[in-house]
């Protein structure tokens, strides 16, 4: 082994999971992998995702605000620059950065940056012509997990018929991931790689199997109300929250737990939500023994976050057909029986003929002790979990980092421990600046983290400068927290400090017109017009 190699970098995202779902953040679910890594790395307890899938993905693997990348909503073209639903040629991503510095590049799982989906269509935003030597998984978002739409190896779409018996998504990302990397590793053992390992689990639909779900059986038969006030009690026991921070009330438009219909089918929902993640984490796992039976684990820097708080969206009926009164399914499992789309309490999910999701009271327990969800940049939307595991660097084991740090800081990180330079340009086209900062000498406990941080989705705009946070719930209006005092965003100080909301609110609009930030209503005019 080259003792002088450059340090190998795996960046593992997972999709719609919320800030305290981890045994390793005070959730109930199973992570014994993600808990080794967290146990021997560190945890940041204020690091922040963008509150959406493709915003995310955009911001995180270029180092720049999800705006400045084209992707600013999701992959249609809005037809406003900042919203074309594309990666544009403003900028690069971590593995066009690290490529230069002898790394091989690797991704295998979620695209979801590129409205461009069809295998006969324009491929400029897909992801070996973004820097990735190999790929492997869908181009698109959410998918049947037996039966996944858009799955791809490097640019040639793969069809369900070649899958093999048993196949299923989350496992595949993984063991194609530990394949990546043992095949660099025999091939190419004195050069570094790049890693990027994204999962589709815990998003819906709620499909897992029969064995991950009963070892859930009856763990969430307490209820929404109960899970969120032993949530709280363990976080603050492993100081991930303050103790002043106050639980934030259960969301208005659900019942309390003892009130609540459909308890069995409740409790299933979130059974089988677990049950999602304890797979990722098991895949998880054996990446990490792939890395240390090629002896990769010590000098491999890897990262795990996610893309948004959890996500409260209850799904409604599907497209279907009408065959002799009686209402028929259009879409079959990968055995051809009929999926049955929406959250009906009459049919349990997690089986493949089933397409549901666990909505918004367990949406609720998943960002404990948070307001609002996926979509939102209340602290519920934007919270993430983010684990930092490297041996040989990071020697403060199990610590906790209490600095705020944002998406583009990603990027930044890996600039810094590859020793790639940000360019000023690629292929002849001018790249933005990065955005973000390095989180290395945050290991070391250095550094306060982030000055200021910006959000905007949807309409749903926030800053944090310090202590202080502004933002704005879509079309509400604007609201002021100390998020020292009480990060979870009860108290709104807005009328008490009008010099202060004022301040922010100029810093927030002037990042809003560099960044190629609309008004969203004027963004949903622009799309009325597009459809007329």
């Amino acid at each position: 082994m080259n003792e002088n190699k450059k340090p190998n970098i795996v960046l593992i995202l997972n999709d719609d999971m919320g800030f305290s779902d981890l045994g390793c953040y005070g959730g109930e679910v199973h992570t014994p992998n993600l808990d080794r890594l967290a146990a021997g790395g560190l945890r940041w307890t204020q690091f922040y995702n963008t509150a959406r899938c493709c915003p995310s993905r955009a911001s995180m693997l270029t180092g720049l605000h999800p705006h400045q990348t084209g992707v600013g909503h999701m992959t249609s073209d809005d037809g406003l620059e900042g919203y074309r639903g594309d990666l544009n040629n403003r900028c690069i991503t971590i593995a066009d950065a690290v490529r230069p510095e002898g790394y091989g590049t690797y991704m295998s799982g979620k695209w979801h940056i590129s409205r461009h989906t069809g295998p006969e269509g324009p491929k400029h935003s897909w992801p070996c012509q973004r820097g990735f030597d190999r790929y492997y998984g869908i181009i698109t978002g959410a998918a049947n997990f037996w039966k996944p739409n858009t799955l791809t190896r490097d640019n040639t779409r793969i069809q369900h018929d070649e899958l093999p018996e048993g196949y299923f998504l989350t496992d595949a990302i993984s063991d194609e991931a530990s394949a990546f990397i043992r095949n660099h590793t025999e091939k190419s053992a004195e050069s570094p790689f790049f890693t990027y390992v994204a999962y589709t689990a815990p998003h819906w639909p709620l499909h897992a199997h029969e064995e991950d779900i009963a070892r859930y059986n009856g763990r969430f038969a307490a209820g929404w109300d109960k899970l969120r006030e032993e949530r709280l009690s363990r976080m603050r026991e492993m100081k991930i929250l303050d103790e002043a921070w106050r639980l934030t009330a259960r969301d208005p438009s659900q019942p309390p737990w003892s009130d609540a219909q459909y308890k069995e089918w409740n409790q299933r929902r979130m059974e089988v939500y677990a049950a999602q993640i304890t797979r990722m984490d098991t895949g998880i796992g054996r990446i990490i023994d792939t890395l240390e039976e090629t002896g990769q684990l010590d000098n491999t820097l890897i990262l795990f976050l996610a893309d948004n708080g959890g996500c409260a969206e209850e799904l409604g009926r599907p497209p279907a057909r009408r065959e002799g009164g009686s209402l028929i399914s259009t879409e079959t499992t990968s055995d051809g029986r009929p999926v049955y789309r929406g959250n009906d309490p009459s049919i349990m999910p997690g089986p493949e003929t089933t397409y549901q999701s666990y909505g918004v009271p367990w949406a609720n327990l998943s960002n404990t002790p948070f307001r609002e969800y996926k979509h939102w940049v209340h602290e519920g939307g934007i919270a993430t979990p983010l684990i930092a595991h490297w041996p040989e660097r990071i020697k403060a084991a199990g610590e906790l980092r209490h600095q705020p740090g944002q998406l583009p800081d990603i990027m930044a990180t890996c600039l810094d421990v590859s020793g790639a330079t940000y360019p000023d340009e690629h292929n002849g086209n001018p790249i933005l600046p990065l955005e973000g900062t390095s989180l290395t000498p945050i290991f070391d406990g250095k550094n306060n983290g982030k000055e200021v941080l910006y959000w905007e989705h949807e309409g749903n705009c926030a800053v944090r400068q310090g202590k202080w946070k502004l933002v704005c719930k879509f079309p509400g209006d604007w609201e002021l927290y100390d998020v020292e005092a009480e990060r979870t965003e009860m108290n709104n100080l807005a009328d008490k400090h009008p010099q202060k909301l004022k301040e922010l609110i100029g810093l927030y609009q002037n990042w809003a017109d560099r960044c190629f930030i609309y008004p969203w209503d004027r963004l949903q005019a622009q799309r009325r017009q597009q459809r007329a």
